[in-house]
């Protein structure tokens, strides 16, 4: 057996597909690629048992056959080439000859009966999705999970299909993200919980793409289908938090502050602030806002001001400069809305400008007791 592919187009896909192999898996066979060869295409394979995503590559082959390559080999190999066509040809001894403008390499191969079977979703339902509507959801979602095992439902981002509209949310009870899409509908209501790290792989092939992606989902499984790519996910079991709960629905006190100053004058007063709790104080007072961050224990303090448009009363919050200014630098705004009721209540950012008709987004922190 025996193909023709090149270096430059082969790493670019192994290097993709190789954000699904983890580092250490307890399946030897799982530290391999699976390689496909059916006439003109070749397909390949990664996975974790969790995530499978391949893809494909159209090749001049008359063979038909399947090998298992080693991941980290493979890619090391590829590396140190400049781009050239590469002929790779299957040995009965289990050894793969790859042949360069410049030399021969043998690198050994596992037998692909050995590697895992793709799951086939049975009663699946598909919706479709612009490739720039779910990366941006993606991105706007995903910095806000959890990795608290003990809570694995708030680990991943939940996909919320409804007549109204497909709602992606994350949160890790210290701050929430509600990105909202009105032109996305499904006839029934269903919640999907998608792990983190097939979303990361997902973000990273969607970024520079303009498609229309297929989701095909049942209770344990989602398919995402576009271009050459097929990725399969298992779902997180369980049901997600009433998250809806926790979003205050009366906030009289409401800021109309600029996003860029805010997110600057957050970075440079946390510089200040307590290494353990990260604290930054803010006090909302006539039409400005006095930020502030002490460390006692070295003599260290800061105090900012900004101008802002305030309507309420003058109030002083404590917030988490860390899950704050990840928050701020989500937003693509010029200025963002800030709006609460009380210090010991959620506040809630939205973005103040930029929102197309179709889309919402809601950033929700909560506040830290000042101490």
């Amino acid at each position: 057996m025996k193909i023709t592919l090149n270096s430059k187009n082969l790493l670019e896909k192994l290097l993709i597909l190789n954000g699904v192999i983890n580092s250490s898996n307890t399946l030897p066979i799982l530290d391999n690629f699976l390689f496909e060869i059916d006439g003109n295409q070749l397909k390949i394979t990664a996975t974790d048992l969790e995530t499978t995503i391949t893809s494909t590559l159209e090749i001049t082959s008359p063979d038909k056959g399947s090998v298992a390559i080693s991941a980290r080999m493979l890619i090391d190999i590829l590396k140190t080439f400049r781009e050239q066509p590469l002929v790779f040809s299957v040995l009965e001894n289990s050894i793969i000859e790859i042949s360069s403008e410049s030399g021969i390499y043998s690198i050994a191969y596992a037998d692909a009966k050995d590697y895992p079977k793709s799951v086939e979703l049975q009663n699946a339902q598909t919706s479709i999705i612009n490739s720039k509507v779910l990366a941006k959801a993606i991105n706007k979602t995903i910095f806000a999970t959890g990795t608290d095992d003990l809570r694995p439902t708030m680990t991943g981002v939940l996909f919320q299909f409804s007549p109204l509209g497909l709602n992606f949310v994350a949160t890790d009870a210290h701050k929430l993200v509600k990105y909202s899409r009105t032109d996305i509908i499904s006839d029934e209501e269903i919640d999907l919980i998608v792990p983190k790290k097939p979303l990361n792989v997902l973000k990273g092939i969607l970024s520079t793409l303009d498609v229309e992606v297929e989701l095909s989902y049942n209770q344990t499984n989602a398919i995402f289908t576009f271009e050459d790519y097929v990725l399969l996910s298992r779902l997180v079991e369980g049901k997600y938090p009433k998250y809806e709960s926790v979003i205050p629905k009366e906030n009289p006190n409401k800021a109309i502050i600029n996003r860029n100053q805010l997110l600057s004058s957050v970075k440079c007063v946390s510089i200040f602030s307590n290494k353990t709790t990260k604290q930054v104080v803010i006090n909302f007072a006539g039409n400005e806002i006095q930020l502030s961050a002490e460390d006692a224990d070295y003599s260290n303090k800061a105090d900012e001001r900004l101008n802002c448009n305030y309507q309420g009363e003058d109030t002083i919050i404590g917030f988490n400069a860390k899950y704050m200014s990840e928050i701020i630098s989500i937003l693509n705004s010029e200025e963002l809305n800030f709006e609460f009721s009380l210090p010991n209540r959620a506040a809630i950012i939205t973005p103040a400008d930029g929102e197309v008709p179709e889309e919402k987004l809601l950033m929700l922190i909560m506040p830290s007791l000042i101490t």
